[in-house]
């Protein structure tokens, strides 16, 4: 069973007795709330809680962690759940909508830390999810309760004494190792741990500081911070002068240049890399040279946490210590300079993306997004709430179309798209770019009456300012909508007129490119295959040249079903399992789902209809996340029909039901797995079919060119 829980970095101390507590809980309830003051070990104990009943395989489907701490609009709620569970979905349901369907039958524990900025949101979203889904159970972390019928509530206290002492000489020997516990100071650290009220953040920061100054200089200061930071007026709770108190004795700790660079950090919405810190934090007073031996500073106080990802360290405050820093942050009145500078650094970010994306570094470009989304999220909204930078939110969103389209994430890219455009703005390339962008988002997720709203207005605005790439890209998402509803006339006379557009300015990118690969669907449904295929491995010839896999992936697709319409059903298995690779290397859900049912067809062809029925099986479990299965078109339901058909003639009705149901049972990710001769590793992680495999490039397409043509009559397909 996956439990998708953070390994523990360091040693877990004590708690045994709350553990015991929290376990029966989580037997006797569905929905347990862990609550208590900052700083005092909730997001640990309900982590330690999780990853035992997972041990204990208590849910067949699975443990899963919903990180909040760095959403802030409502809105994203459903979506930030609907990632956390690794799903992806191209339609335009509601993602709340996915998440019951996903949820109603599994027996699953959710973990969901961080929600208090959402508190009422999560309330309700967690309430609906538990009444409709009897599998589910749900671990939350929070400063407060939810208030859910049926949440049982624990309190999480500070650390008695004995536990509260095992953690800080624990931490403190990772601190000084070898050098503790130094004889003498233990009645000194017994002190410390009880001054500090057994709070295990105020514990960890205490022991982070032993490598400059003693237990018994700790001791000393402790008097003047608890002077200097009282914590709020006399009707504030206990516990929350207390968590100021901790984060405040560690900030009076620090010197006058760490703490300018503390609540600069605050700005950052998730982990952050260097090269982002020595541009957004520096100034006059903050010199560029400086930041990273602060940086180092403020990590060996366990201010900033160290984290190692595929893009090198990076770094992270934990959310209390940022909300502190914010504090001072807005105190010095240069909260909205550091704002905007943050904003800066993530649109520049953006566009070095976009322009990556065509590029060999595709796979780098769409890791790189994902690592930043929190932020690139930060700088919408902060753009959004001042109508002089609205264009610069229609920007980001529309910029980010790559992800968006070609990365599984259609519902946000919606989500984004339709608040940026709500808001006025004098800029008119920016809103023309979100318009189109829209309009593709929408065409991908079966939306035509958004789509054409969005696609029509782009191009009449784009016409009046005399905009014609803006109009380039109108006319070409407009024609793929006509793709997808089978009026191929009309979809050739548009995708040719885009891509003249695209030529005579000179542009050339994925969104081109996928352009070709529309144009050679529309001319192969209309019969002349040939062309299509001379299109296609034009396209493919290109991307080698730039190194581009996504829209080659497209085009291979093409070739595939080119080379099984020619009676060369070995070379058709090759470009699938090549085009189905890459598909769900960029979770691009819409290209996968069409290659599995192509596959299922080449099975049927190589001797395999068993096999065929479950792939279709798989495939039709995967259509209602992307839409209408094959579009609702009848040209791209072709494949599949005849597919049927030969396969229900070799095996029988009631075998091919048999098999069609084993195939429904399958996740996308052993779907995936099967279609690629593979196994599933648990983790979702899969080696590319096509490494070992020749590259089905240009010259051997060529070789390889067959005199086809398609024929259509009622929906059919024959070859």
């Amino acid at each position: 069973m996956r439990s998708h829980l953070p390994a523990e970095l360091n040693l877990f101390v004590g708690r045994d007795r709350e553990l015991e507590r929290l376990d029966r809980l989580l037997r006797e309830a569905r929905m347990v709330t862990v609550t208590g003051m900052g700083g005092v070990g909730k997001t640990r104990i309900a982590l330690r809680a999780a990853a035992a009943a997972a041990e204990q395989e208590r849910y067949c489907d699975g443990v899963r962690l919903v990180e909040l701490s760095a959403v802030n609009d409502p809105g994203l709620l459903d979506h930030a759940v609907v990632e956390a569970l690794g799903l992806t979905d191209h339609t335009a349901r509601p993602p709340r909508r996915l998440l019951l369907d996903h949820l109603a039958e599994r027996r699953l524990l959710l973990v969901v830390d961080g929600f208090e900025q959402l508190v009422d949101s999560c309330a309700e979203l967690l309430r609906e999810l538990l009444r409709a889904c009897p599998g589910l159970r749900v671990l939350a972390a929070g400063r407060l309760s939810l208030r859910i019928d049926g949440e049982r509530v624990f309190t999480l206290a500070p650390m008695g004494d004995e536990d509260a002492l095992r953690l800080f000489t624990e931490r403190a020997a990772g601190v000084r190792a070898g050098e503790w516990p130094a004889e003498g100071r233990e009645v000194a650290a017994a002190e410390l741990c009880r001054r500090l009220d057994g709070i295990p953040l105020a514990l960890e920061l205490a022991a982070g500081r032993l490598g400059t100054l003693s237990v018994e200089q700790l001791l000393r200061r402790l008097d003047d911070r608890f002077r200097l930071l009282t914590g709020g007026g006399r009707g504030a709770l206990p516990r929350h002068r207390t968590l100021r108190t901790t984060i405040g004795w560690s900030h009076e700790l620090c010197t006058a240049v760490q703490r300018l660079l503390w609540a600069r950090l605050s700005v950052f919405a998730g982990a952050f890399d260097l090269e982002a810190v020595e541009y957004i934090c520096v100034g006059p007073d903050l010199p560029q040279e400086e930041v990273l031996d602060i940086l180092g500073e403020l990590l060996d106080q366990s201010v900033v946490a160290r984290e190692d990802g595929p893009f090198g360290i990076r770094y992270r405050l934990l959310d209390t210590v940022r909300e502190y820093g914010a504090e001072w942050l807005a105190a010095t009145g240069d909260a909205d300079r550091l704002h905007r500078r943050h904003r800066d650094w993530y649109l520049g970010l953006a566009t070095w993306c976009e322009l990556d994306w065509f590029s060999p570094r595709q796979t780098e470009v769409a890791a790189r997004v994902e690592c930043e989304l929190p932020h690139l999220r930060a700088a919408m909204e902060f753009s959004l709430a001042s109508p002089e930078d609205a264009h610069l939110a229609q920007y980001l969103a529309a910029t980010l179309w790559f992800y968006w389209a070609g990365c599984g994430r259609l519902g946000e890219g919606r989500h984004w798209l339709d608040q940026v455009l709500d808001a006025e703005s004098e800029h008119g390339s920016s809103r023309l770019k979100a318009l189109w962008v829209l309009g593709h988002v929408a065409v991908l997720q079966g939306d035509a009456v958004a789509a054409i709203a969005a696609l029509h207005e782009c191009r009449e605005e784009a016409e009046l300012c005399g905009d014609p790439v803006a109009a380039a890209y109108a006319v070409h998402r407009t024609g793929c909508l006509a793709l997808v509803t089978d009026d191929m006339p009309r979809a050739e006379e548009l995708l040719r007129a885009a891509l003249a557009e695209y030529d005579e300015a000179g542009e050339l990118n994925s969104n081109v490119l996928m352009g070709r690969v529309e144009l050679a669907m529309a001319v192969g449904f209309r019969g002349r295959l040939e062309e299509a295929v001379s299109v296609c491995e034009q396209v493919v010839e290109i991307c080698e040249d730039h190194g581009e896999r996504w829209a080659r992936a497209y085009a291979l697709y093409v070739l595939a079903y080119a080379a099984w319409y020619g009676g060369v059903p070995d070379r058709a298995r090759r470009l699938l399992r090549e085009t189905l690779a890459v598909n769900y290397a960029f979770h691009d859900l819409v290209g996968t789902v069409l290659t599995l049912e192509m596959l299922a067809l080449v099975e049927v062809d190589t001797g395999d209809p068993a096999e065929a029925a479950v792939l279709q099986g798989a495939a039709e479990r995967i259509w209602p996340s992307v839409g209408l299965p094959l579009f609702g078109s009848a040209y791209f339901y072709a494949a599949h029909v005849l597919c049927e058909e030969r396969t229900r003639e070799r095996l029988g009705d009631a075998s091919y039901e048999e098999h069609r149901r084993r195939g429904t049972l399958l996740g996308t990710d052993a779907a995936v797995a099967r279609a690629l001769g593979q196994v599933a590793d648990g983790t979702g992680e899969l080696t590319p079919a096509c490494e070992g495999l020749p590259h089905e490039g240009a010259a051997h397409a060529k070789a390889r060119r067959l005199p086809l043509r398609a024929e259509r009559g009622d929906g059919g397909l024959k070859r």
